[in-house]
């Protein structure tokens, strides 16, 4: 479970900084602010962000639009359009790469923390992996604590058990978390790593320490194996 990492691109650095203080103030984990082109492609390959607010305009020959381009072909994450210019051919040309959210300056605090629940929920959206309390992106969850999305990598996850609406989810540092969606949608975002061997139960058989005819064993948690999924589990662990 971690913080939502944001990257900020901007070449005016006060204004970065001053960016980066309010993601922090928000409760988000903001990165070492990029100021152009190739300084924003390396901190994305070192540090992986999970979303980036880019201005538009940058001290280069490469915009923000050069960088949302470059994300939408090989990094797939969702971002945020920063701009003073909000006349037609501006906005026209940021239509282009498709933005899930835009923030002119100046901007509030609020107006920030909107853009970027927007551009989590729009980009989810795009991808068929939303409702209003928890978003899938690649591979991880991104589920509401407190007012903000936190991020759990779906390797965090030791296994989900059905609780009628809601699923709970037990992660390996011991911390429970319960979302508000069915074993069944959530296991269809999951990685292959996933199994349901239970009407109530899918298990990360990454941490499957044990298994018989009637049970598995995740870090000490016995968990049973519902008769009508035992083949399938046999199948996906590769075992006779």
């Amino acid at each position: 479970m971690s913080k939502v990492k944001i990257l900020v691109v901007e070449d005016e650095i006060i204004i970065a900084d001053n960016i980066c203080d309010a993601l922090n103030d928000l409760g988000y984990n903001a990165l070492e602010p990029a100021i152009n082109y190739t300084e924003a492609i390396a901190t994305i390959e070192a540090e992986k962000p999970d979303i980036a607010i880019l201005d538009i305009l940058l001290s280069g020959k490469k915009t923000g639009i050069d960088i949302a381009k470059k994300i939408n072909e090989k990094y797939k994450f969702p971002f945020i359009f920063l701009t003073s210019n909000s006349d037609a051919l501006t906005i026209n040309q940021a239509k282009e790469v498709m933005p899930p959210a835009y923030l002119i300056k100046p901007f509030s605090k609020e107006e920030l923390f909107s853009s970027i629940e927007i551009a989590l929920h729009n980009f989810s959206n795009k991808i068929g992996n939303v409702n209003d309390d928890n978003l899938i992106i690649k591979d991880s969850l991104f589920i509401k604590d407190k007012g903000f999305y936190i991020k759990i990598n779906f390797d965090e996850i030791l296994y989900l058990k059905s609780a009628h609406v809601y699923i709970e989810m037990i992660l390996k540092n011991d911390v429970k978390h319960v979302v508000r969606k069915s074993l069944n949608d959530i296991l269809e975002s999951l990685n292959d790593n996933f199994v349901r061997i239970h009407r109530g139960f899918v298990i990360n058989t990454k941490y499957l320490e044990k298994i018989n005819h009637t049970s598995v064993k995740i870090k000490n948690e016995e968990i049973p194996i519902g008769k009508k999924y035992r083949e399938d589990i046999v199948k996906r662990i590769n075992l006779i």
